[in-house]
């Protein structure tokens, strides 16, 4: 019996996000060429779906250390119970125990941006969609960065910008009794603020990529505060437009990987009493997440 070829969708020219049909990530080996063939499609794409999946925590968690080197996030109370590579979005109840966090990612950024070594890769497997909507969307910032107009180009080439996580933190159980200064405090010695080049050169196409977004970025360095507020809001409108944004609509069994370089995002909000549940796990891979930066 022939055995049928996947198939590897390339994006239309000048889009992201590719396709792949037909590729069964459970039996998949872990010298396969299949591999290699979906690291190159996330560089050429930047977001790449992979159809058709349904997989165990265990496959899920097996399949990305095929890849590369799965992420452990920093803040255990993201964890999945038996798996800590997988970082828990969900408000559904299990057991009658909370799982993981509610509410994650609804606004503009790319994950661990405010890390020292930000993450690779992020990839995303949802497990209970929303009845009514459920959509991730996406801005490519080397497109973003290639359009800038010029006054706004002089601001970023050649900066830093800061990374600071601290007004996304979400409360946790542990922080009940504590004022808001206490838990900033602690959040900020957990992660402090972090300067990443404003645009960074991809390892691997070396193309250049505008490295902000409005979720974590907070100023750029050698500004003064009045002139941030001005060149931020114009950074983040030229960014956020419309003409800008790709939008994923979710499928049964999608399972999407995304280059954090290359691409900030946004997920859908949730509508009051809809549940919700998305497995995901952080990649590195082989490369520094820019040029310059160890790996």
């Amino acid at each position: 019996m022939e055995t049928k070829k996947a198939i590897f969708n390339d994006a239309p020219a000048g889009e992201i996000g590719a396709e792949i049909i037909g590729l069964d990530l459970r039996t998949l080996p872990a010298d396969a060429p299949e591999l290699e063939e979906i690291l190159q499609l996330i560089y050429r794409n930047k977001l790449i779906v992979i159809r058709g999946q349904s997989l165990t925590p265990e496959e899920y968690v097996a399949f990305t250390k095929k890849l590369g080197r799965p992420q452990i996030y920093f803040q255990t109370n993201y964890h999945h119970p038996e798996h800590p590579e997988i970082f828990v979005s969900s408000n559904v109840l299990e057991d009658n125990k909370k799982i993981g966090v509610s509410g994650t990612g609804r606004y503009w950024h790319t994950d661990c941006a405010f890390e020292e070594k930000p993450l690779s890769f992020t990839s995303l497997l949802p497990q209970i969609f929303p009845k009514s909507v459920r959509e991730t969307y996406y801005i490519d910032m080397s497109k973003v960065y290639r359009n800038l107009p010029a006054d706004l180009k002089a601001y970023v080439d050649n900066t830093k910008s800061v990374q600071d996580a601290r007004l996304r933190y979400k409360v946790q159980e542990s922080d009940i009794d504590k004022s808001i200064l206490e838990i900033l405090e602690r959040f900020g010695q957990e992660a402090p603020p972090v300067e990443h080049p404003t645009v960074i050169e991809h390892p691997v196409t070396h193309e250049k990529i505008l490295y902000i977004n409005s979720g974590f970025t907070t100023k750029l360095v050698g500004l003064t505060h009045e002139e941030n507020e001005t060149v931020l809001r114009a950074l983040f409108d030229f960014v956020e437009k419309e003409e800008n944004i790709h939008t994923h609509s979710w499928e049964e069994g999608d399972l999407l990987i995304w280059d954090n370089r290359f691409l900030i995002h946004k997920a859908s909000s949730v509508p009051k009493g809809e549940m919700s549940k998305s497995y995901r796990i952080g990649i590195y891979d082989n490369h520094p997440f820019y040029v310059g930066l160890e790996k």
